[in-house]
């Protein structure tokens, strides 16, 4: 407790001087590497142990149906079309048409380009429409073209955006660079939420993700990320794990809350409740809404419909039993 203590001092202060120092890279240097340093062994050991809990009957039911309102339905492919988009949007509206009490997912992602035809089907519903922007998924582009990309999506009807940040110019060092582009790019969002993309994969450590992660909300984000889902190795539990102790750590310091989304590689049920009790367990039931946590997926929502079928019907559907994303 004291440590955590000592941290939040810390935090608050660093935050303080960042404002009074015209956001520095000395002042965002030294608190991000101030902060203490992630147990390897016992963050892997922490999220094993955690992928070990079983859930059954009503808890499980319950659970299926809030992942399922935690899904970001999503397509960020080259060769999307309006019509798949639709189909999609379509989708995330009645997940199982058959079944009236089978909830929405929580938003649909595409790229910008595709906003205007997933805000036909999506207007008036609760379903949010999130866009990828600045330079997905390198996030090597001019500032001003990043910025303009942002603009294009919230224009054509993005509620959330879920930008990328500048791997190159995090892992040089250059914090104050991309403190400054996630700063811009919320500015550029106005009303919309920004999701800020870490791509932990290409982080290295540990220690890289939580420094990421703090580096994200110090300048504003509502969510950190974790993945575009366009590298070998996307979401991880020991991963997500570093990411949820640093928003439970953010909120303590600043009493702020921060959303979290793991992206990519999450494919079953199974994979879903391990996500959702490690959320529990560490940072406790104040995530457990779609407004803070949410699942980047495809594949996953297919698999969360079979489940839930067999649970309420005690019959398994086969995959081909509903539509293919």
């Amino acid at each position: 407790m004291r440590r955590l203590r000592d941290m939040t001092a810390t935090a608050t202060s660093a935050r303080s001087d960042l404002s009074e120092l015209g956001r520095s890279e000395t002042a965002l240097r030294t608190f991000l590497h101030g902060l203490p340093g992630v147990d390897q062994v016992g963050a892997e050991q922490r999220a094993a142990q955690l992928g070990t809990r079983s859930i059954k009957t009503t808890a499980k039911a319950q659970a299926i149906d809030l992942a399922i309102r935690m899904v970001d339905l999503t397509t960020l492919e080259g060769a999307d079309t309006p019509g798949k988009v639709r189909a999609l949007a379509a989708k995330a509206l009645r997940p199982d048409p058959s079944d009236p009490s089978c909830p929405h997912v929580g938003a649909v992602c595409v790229y910008p380009a595709m906003v205007p035809y997933v805000a036909e089907v999506l207007r008036g519903s609760k379903v949010h429409l999130a866009s990828v922007a600045t330079a997905f998924p390198s996030g090597q582009a001019p500032l001003d073209i990043k910025l303009a990309d942002t603009r294009a999506a919230v224009a054509a009807g993005a509620d959330e955006i879920d930008m990328v940040i500048n791997r190159g110019a995090f892992l040089a060092g250059r914090y104050a660079e991309v403190y400054e582009e996630i700063v811009a790019t919320k500015e550029a969002c106005g009303d919309a939420h920004l999701k800020v993309i870490l791509e932990t994969g290409e982080l290295a450590t540990y220690d890289n993700v939580r420094r990421a992660s703090w580096l994200a909300m110090l300048a504003g984000g509502d969510f950190i990320k974790t993945s575009t889902g366009k590298v070998p190795v996307a979401a991880t539990l020991p991963v997500t794990l570093v990411m949820l102790e640093a928003v439970r750590d953010f909120r303590a310091a600043t009493g702020r809350q921060v959303g979290v989304k793991p992206a990519g590689g999450i494919k079953n049920t199974k994979d879903a409740i391990k996500y959702l009790v490690m959320v529990n367990e560490t940072v406790g039931a104040d995530w457990l809404d779609p407004d803070w946590f949410r699942f980047g997926a495809s594949s996953l929502l297919n698999d969360l419909l079979m489940q839930r079928t067999k649970l309420t019907t005690g019959t398994y559907s086969g995959p081909d039993y509903f539509t293919l994303d």
